[in-house]
C-alpha cells in the first residue's frame, strides 16, 4: 500500500514508480477515490473522464513492465522519464480546452453538452507525455471573471476557506491543484487568470511569453492576449510542465521558435536533479538584478502583502540578489488598455457562439440567434460583448480601440528598456487576499481591479509567474489591524511563512489564516530567469522541495 500527501509533487509520484509501490491504474483510482470525497466542497471539477483516465492507465501499465522488463535496474527509471517526462502523474484541464469526444462547454448553457471534434495541441502534448487526465474543471463563463461566480454550473471555492473565492477565471483548475485532487493542470491566462488565483490559492501558475504555447483547439476570448499556463504546487513541477507544452505548431501561427528557452529549461531541471541527489537546498549561483517598479507599489495594496513582499525583498538582498528601483510610467493606463483591447477581440470571438451551431441544429437561425444569446449569456459576457462592440464602432474605433493599441505598444517599448536594466521584476500579484464569495458581484469595477497588477502584461506578450508566499494571518471581518508596525513573521512547523499581526481586536474580529503570492515578470522567453528567482523565492518560503 502506498500514500500520497496532501499536495503531492511530479516526483512524488514517480517515485511511487520508480520504487515500485504503486502503478499508474492504482495511482489513478486513488486521486479518483480522493477527488470524490474532496470535490464535494470544493467544486473543482465539471465533468471526470474515468473512461479516458481508466484507458490511459492501462497502456502506462503496460509500458513500466515494458521498461522494467527491457532495461537494467540502474537505468530503466531515467530511460523512461526522458520519453514520459510526465508519466503517469494525474492531472486536469480547464473547460476550454478541447480533448476530443470530450464535453467542454466553458462554464456556460450555450455550450451544453458540447463534444469537442478535436483534441488541442496542449492536451497531445502533455498526454505523449504519459500524463493522465480524469477530469475537466470549473470556469467562469467563456473565461470572464476573477472569482469563479459567473459560471453556469458550479462556483470553485477557496480550498483553505469555502466562503471565500479561488480567483478567476481559472479557478477549478486552481482549486483541483491546491486541494490536492490533482498533482497539476492546465488553465489559461488572458489578464490574470491563472496568476490571481493561484495566489489566492497557494500555487504556483505561470503565464508564459505569448506564443510559448499553442493555442489550437482553446476556446478563445481575446487571442491577442490568450495563453495557456500551468499550475502546480511546486516550481520544478510548473518548469517541467512548460517544458513539454513549449514549442512551435503548424496549427497556430502565432508560435515562436523556443529551442534555446527549452535547453535552458533542460539544464535547469537537470541542476535540480543533481541537487536532490546530493541532498542540498538550491542556492544562488548566479544572481539576478531584480527590477522593484514603483508603479505596481501603490496605495490600496493589504499592508499585510505589502509588508511581506518588504521581508522578501530583504532576504533577496541576502542571497546575494541585487534590488534595483525601477519606473514603468504607462503601467497606470495598463487597466485601460486591457479593457478596450479585451472586449473588442471577445466580442469577435463569441459571434460564433449562438446556442445553434455548435448544439443541435435547429430552424429559424436569426431568431433563435437572438433568443439564445439572450437566455444564455450572463451578465458578464453580455457586458464585455456591448463594451467591445461600442468602442470597435464606427465614430469610437480611432478615440478607444486604436488609442489603446498606441499606448500599448509604448508600454510594450517600457518594458524593453526596464529588462536593459535588469534581468527580472518583482511585484505583489494581487493587491488583496481571497475575498469572500459575492463581496464583489455587484460591483463590475470593483471585480477589474483584481487583476490591477497581472492584466498588464498580457498587453505586451511577455511572461509573468506567481509563487506562493505563504500563510498569512488576517482579520476577517469588519475590524483591520491597528497598527500595521506589530506586523512580524516567522516559520512555522510546517515550513511556510506565516505573518502575525498582534494587535487585532480579537473581541469583534476572528483571525484566520489566508494564502497570498508575489509575481515575477520576465522579458520576451526570459521563463529561466523567472523561474530561477521563483526557486530561490520557494527556498525563503517553503520547506518543499
Amino acid at each position: 500500500m502506498f500514500s500520497v500527501s496532501k499536495r503531492p509533487t511530479i516526483y512524488e509520484i514517480q517515485d511511487l514508480y520508480k520504487t515500485k509501490k504503486a502503478i499508474p491504474s492504482q495511482v489513478l483510482q486513488f486521486f479518483l477515490n480522493r477527488s470524490s470525497s474532496i470535490d464535494k466542497s470544493i467544486k473543482a471539477f465539471n465533468y471526470y473522464t474515468p473512461k479516458l483516465a481508466e484507458s490511459k492507465a492501462a497502456k502506462l501499465d503496460e509500458i513500466l513492465q515494458i521498461y522494467l522488463e527491457k532495461y537494467p535496474q540502474d537505468s530503466w527509471f531515467e530511460l523512461l522519464q526522458k520519453k514520459y517526462p510526465l508519466f503517469g502523474i494525474p492531472f486536469s484541464l480547464k473547460s476550454i480546452i478541447l480533448v476530443e469526444s470530450e464535453i467542454f462547454n466553458a462554464g456556460s448553457k450555450i455550450l451544453d453538452n458540447f463534444k469537442a471534434p478535436y483534441s488541442s495541441t496542449v492536451f497531445k502534448n502533455i498526454d505523449s507525455a504519459g500524463a493522465i487526465m480524469i477530469g475537466i474543471n470549473h470556469m467562469d463563463q467563456f473565461a470572464m471573471g476573477s472569482s469563479g461566480e459567473t459560471s453556469d454550473y458550479a462556483t470553485s471555492r477557496n480550498p483553505f476557506d469555502t466562503s471565500r473565492t479561488a480567483g478567476g477565471s481559472s479557478s477549478g483548475p486552481i482549486a483541483a491543484v491546491a486541494s490536492g485532487q490533482v498533482v497539476f493542470s492546465l488553465g489559461s491566462e488572458t489578464g490574470g487568470s491563472v496568476r490571481q488565483p493561484a495566489a489566492f490559492c497557494d500555487v504556483v501558475g505561470l503565464k508564459p511569453t505569448y506564443g510559448l504555447i499553442s493555442r489550437y483547439g482553446v476556446i478563445p476570448m481575446a487571442s491577442s492576449l490568450d495563453q495557456v499556463g500551468p499550475v502546480s504546487n511546486n516550481v520544478e513541477d510548473n518548469i517541467i510542465i512548460t517544458r513539454v507544452l513549449a514549442g512551435e505548431d503548424e496549427k497556430d501561427q502565432t508560435t515562436v521558435d523556443s529551442q534555446s528557452l527549452k535547453d535552458k529549461l533542460d539544464k535547469m531541471l537537470d541542476e535540480k536533479k543533481s541537487a536532490r541527489r546530493l541532498k542540498k537546498l538550491h542556492s544562488t549561483t548566479n544572481p539576478l538584478k531584480i527590477g522593484i517598479p514603483k508603479e505596481f507599489y501603490i496605495d490600496g495594496i493589504d499592508p499585510i502583502i505589502s509588508k511581506a513582499i518588504t521581508n522578501l525583498q530583504s532576504k533577496l538582498k541576502d542571497l546575494g540578489h541585487t534590488l534595483v528601483d525601477v519606473s514603468l510610467p504607462l503601467t497606470k493606463y495598463a487597466i485601460s488598455v486591457y479593457y478596450l483591447t479585451m472586449p473588442v477581440e471577445a466580442a469577435a470571438n463569441l459571434e460564433r457562439i449562438d446556442g445553434v451551431r455548435y448544439a443541435q441544429q435547429q430552424d429559424n437561425y436569426d431568431s433563435l440567434y437572438y433568443e439564445h444569446r439572450n437566455k444564455y449569456l450572463g451578465e458578464e459576457v453580455k457586458r464585455r460583448i456591448m463594451l467591445g462592440t461600442y468602442v470597435s464602432s464606427a465614430g469610437y474605433y480611432d478615440a478607444y480601440y486604436n488609442k489603446a493599441q498606441k499606448v500599448r505598444e509604448l508600454a510594450r517599448q517600457d518594458f524593453v528598456k526596464v529588462f536593459q536594466e535588469v534581468d527580472v521584476l518583482l511585484t505583489p500579484t494581487t493587491p488583496e487576499f481571497p475575498f469572500k464569495l459575492g463581496e464583489k458581484s455587484d460591483d463590475p469595477l470593483k471585480m477589474y481591479l483584481s487583476d490591477v497588477f497581472t492584466c498588464g502584461i498580457n498587453t505586451v506578450r511577455i511572461p509573468g509567474l506567481s509563487v506562493p508566499l505563504g500563510m498569512f494571518e488576517v482579520v476577517d471581518g469588519e475590524k483591520d489591524i491597528v497598527d500595521i508596525k506589530s506586523v512580524e513573521t516567522d516559520i512555522a512547523e510546517d515550513g511556510k511563512t506565516v505573518v502575525h499581526a498582534t494587535e487585532i481586536d480579537s473581541a469583534t474580529s476572528n483571525v484566520i489564516k489566508l494564502p497570498t503570492g508575489c509575481q515575477i515578470i520576465g522579458s520576451e522567453l526570459g521563463e529561466d530567469k523567472i523561474f530561477k528567482l521563483a526557486q530561490d523565492i520557494e527556498m525563503i518560503t517553503s520547506s518543499r522541495s
